[in-house]
């Protein structure tokens, strides 16, 4: 099974012994770092994905489209390879060393913006390719094995990642890196990876996302 020996061998790396990655969750596995990125780092981020904000949307399960939908209320926009820039491809550089998994495999970083009230209701990363939408996704590199997470900014009330399942709630704090995995260690999608973004109360939310495929993502 491809996701099984991926799954091994990240537990193999050095994630599992970098001190600054502390498990917070065994089931799904949730590690965290404070310092992830630097303030200026965050803020350079933000800075580049500003003027490139669209409505978000998720993936279409009858399609290779993504749709609006409701539960799902920020605007966001993604860094190609090409305009990502020195900050993004530091991200991309620090995935390899910390998590095992090559650069390649993951995903075009995707930034969002969430104002007052703004939200992700929870939902799966995991790709379901039982569905048409679900395989045309899944063809292009597998499946999501894991998804980091990096707060760009402090939430000044509310905008909690929240794992509903595990009872689990992580404060957006400025800087701080999240990493879940979506499989269990038989390589099997998890049910209790089963995330979301609490409503932002006060303040905004900025958050950048890098899922990571089980193989090169096309």
């Amino acid at each position: 099974m491809k996701i099984l020996s991926l799954y091994l061998l990240i537990l193999s790396t050095p994630l599992f012994s970098v001190p600054q990655f502390r498990k917070i969750c065994d089931s799904p596995e949730v590690y965290e770092c404070q310092h992830f990125l630097t303030s200026k780092e965050c803020d350079k981020i933000i800075e580049g994905a500003r003027p490139l904000l669209t409505r978000s949307t998720v993936v279409d399960l009858n399609s290779s489209n993504g749709i609006i939908d409701p539960r799902r209320s920020s605007l966001g926009m993604f860094f190609s390879r090409s305009t990502e820039g020195k900050t993004v491809r530091k991200v991309r550089k620090d995935i390899t060393s910390i998590a095992g998994i090559p650069a390649e495999n993951g995903e075009d970083m995707q930034v969002l913006h969430y104002l007052v009230g703004g939200e992700y209701q929870p939902h799966y990363d995991y790709f379901d390719p039982s569905t048409p939408g679900g395989l045309i996704h899944f063809n292009r590199g597998g499946q999501r094995v894991a998804t980091l997470l990096i707060y760009l900014n402090t939430v000044a009330k509310g905008g909690e990642t929240i794992f509903p399942k595990a009872n689990l709630a992580i404060t957006p704090t400025k800087g701080k890196a999240v990493l879940f995995y979506n499989v269990t260690h038989d390589g099997r999608i998890d049910p209790r990876s089963f995330h979301g973004g609490a409503p932002v109360l006060a303040g905004e939310k900025w958050i950048a996302t890098i899922w990571l495929r089980e193989r090169r993502f096309e």
